[in-house]
């Protein structure tokens, strides 16, 4: 049985072009692992909050001597976490909001980067800890970044995956629907993205 985790961070909802292409990146899963569990993360439903000095705080100060606000902070980040430990493959959801990946995806990335619990360091530096994971990065944008003049305006991508190594996650497949603003590719750019994907 394989747990899938889809972590979905677009704020539209219906006309979302990256929920379309993660969904069917979840369905194609579902038809390789028929008995899969999926635990959906919305992080437009709930909201992970953005970084401040309280939080900052409480990653890096010892458990013992945490207050009760930092305590619910640290228990709330864990949780979110063991939602990755847990989880044999992860689906993200990561459109090109101006080149980068939504802020949504940013905060969640600020509460699941910590220390300890998915990254270590050691005497020969950082060493992930979500090893043996399997990452499908259902990328989608109005412009085509995969190739061309705007290859390197591409920090969503990259970023998602740097993170994911830092945490020990190597094996990384990307789905892309890409121009989906341009006349004479947007019409077809979805359904050649999904007819494209294949699970390992």
């Amino acid at each position: 049985m394989k747990n899938i985790l889809h972590i979905i961070s677009s704020p539209r909802a219906e006309i979302s072009a990256s929920r379309k292409l993660g969904n069917a990146v979840v369905e194609k899963i579902k038809e390789k692992y028929s008995s899969a569990v999926i635990k959906e993360r919305d992080l437009t439903k709930d909201h992970v909050p953005f970084l401040e000095e309280k939080h900052i705080n409480t990653f890096f100060s010892p458990e013992e001597s945490h207050s009760a606000e930092q305590t619910e902070i640290s228990d709330y980040s864990k949780g979110l976490i063991s939602e990755l430990q847990e989880a044999d493959i992860i689906v993200i959801d990561s459109p090109m909001y101006n080149f980068s990946v939504p802020a949504t995806l940013r905060a969640y990335f600020d509460f699941t980067s910590r220390t300890g619990y998915t990254f270590k360091y050691d005497e020969n530096g950082p060493k992930g800890l979500l090893n043996d994971k399997k990452l499908y990065i259902a990328f989608t944008s109005g412009n085509i970044y995969s190739e061309g003049p705007y290859q390197v305006y591409d920090s969503n991508v990259p970023y998602v995956k740097n993170v994911f190594g830092f945490y020990g996650v190597s094996d990384v497949s990307v789905f892309r629907a890409e121009g989906l603003s341009i006349p004479g590719i947007q019409e077809t750019a979805m359904e050649k993205a999904i007819e494209g994907i294949t699970i390992d």
